[in-house]
């Protein structure tokens, strides 16, 4: 039995002006075990911030059920469900110093002095905070900000721990540091964590799985890697860092491996797990980095129509078959920058395309 389970959780709303209803969280199933690092991801009112607040208990399903290490926590108040949640906008105490205002939660359950001292020095050392104790917020820089408000989810030892885009007021630098820190203290403490973003870097750093939700619904599961390199839908392709779409023809079924007419050419994707048929319908999912570009070798004549020099990387827009596709050139080996109008040879790197079903 999974630790946490959300089994067919549904949410509707009043529709504004009192007609009809709003269907933020629609039929929602998923399994969560004890100590994993869990993001739902997905653009702004897909239902993930409101199936967080469905397991924090700040809001209650229309129908299912939230089972927490065996139990239905779905008819229970916030404080009754042994979680912990962190919030974008910290919801640090300003009158309060660092000591205190991580101390707040333990006083109210009405702790003894000495064991208060104990765990808050525990969390001050594991988020760093060490010597920081006595000053006030305003003293604090916006990362040391949200450590306080780590800690202080972190000091009622809860079951899950929930965090709502709790990165997104730092600047970028900052927001790396911080995406590391966290994931360092998880994994320290193995504590079972639900975390939402709708940033895609943020999702693939910190997660040992990947929820993509999308209208309400799930669209996918699974680890990183595996959401990137094969996903389920085109939405969840073209949410995930960036794709190019093209349609093509099965013309050959082998063991492991379909050869598509795509492109004016031939191209080869791994079989899938799905089973294709010849002469079926797909749409291609090709990656930027998984186009390769040279001046003479290569099976796909092309043109570049744009071409720019970011540093570490070059991106182009070449022209194959008449369809423009965005290429990642990511060799820094690589002398030579294509021009604009430029005729070059395009090939796609082995194993590095996907195929999903054409939508009728």
């Amino acid at each position: 039995m999974s630790y946490l389970s959300l089994q067919h959780l549904i949410k509707r709303f009043p529709a504004r002006g009192g007609s009809g209803e709003v269907l933020a969280v629609d039929d929602v199933n998923l399994d969560i075990e004890q100590g994993e690092f869990v993001t739902l991801l997905g653009p702004s009112g897909c239902g993930k911030t409101t199936t967080l607040r469905l397991i924090a208990g700040f809001e209650f399903p229309t129908s299912g059920a939230i089972i927490l290490d065996g139990a239905n926590v779905a008819p229970l108040p916030p404080d009754k469900r042994q979680m912990s949640m962190v919030f974008q906008s910290y919801a640090i105490f300003p009158h309060l110093s660092v000591f205190e205002n991580i101390a707040y939660g333990l006083k109210i359950k009405k702790m003894s002095k000495q064991e208060i001292k104990r765990r808050v020095s525990e969390v001050l050392e594991l988020t760093e905070l060490f010597g920081l104790e006595n000053r006030a917020p305003n003293q604090l820089s916006g990362g040391q900000q949200q450590r306080v408000a780590l800690a202080r989810a972190l000091v009622m030892e809860p079951k899950v721990l929930l965090l709502d885009e709790p990165l997104s007021n730092l600047d970028a630098k900052l927001r790396e540091q911080m995406r590391i820190e966290l994931r360092r203290i998880q994994s320290q403490l193995g504590i079972t964590s639900v975390y939402v973003t709708h940033d895609q870097v943020e999702a693939m750093s910190l997660s040992d799985r990947i929820v993509v939700m999308n209208e309400g619904r799930i669209e996918q599961v699974g680890p990183p890697r595996e959401v990137y390199k094969a996903p389920a839908s085109e939405f969840v392709a073209n949410f995930i860092g960036r794709a190019n779409f093209v349609d093509g023809r099965v013309i050959e079924v082998r063991e492991d491996d379909l050869v598509i007419e795509a492109l004016g050419g031939r191209v080869f994707t791994p079989k899938p797990l799905q089973d294709r048929l010849l002469g079926e319908t797909v749409r291609l999912v090709i990656r930027p980095e998984a186009v390769r570009l040279d001046a003479s070798r290569g099976e796909f004549p092309a043109v570049v129509r744009r071409s720019t020099y970011l540093g570490s990387t070059i991106e182009y827009e070449v022209e194959i078959a008449g369809q423009v596709l965005i290429v990642e050139e990511t060799d820094v080996r690589r002398a030579e920058v294509f021009g604009e109008g430029q005729a070059v040879m395009a090939g796609f790197w082995e194993d590095a395309l996907y195929c999903l079903l054409k939508a009728d």
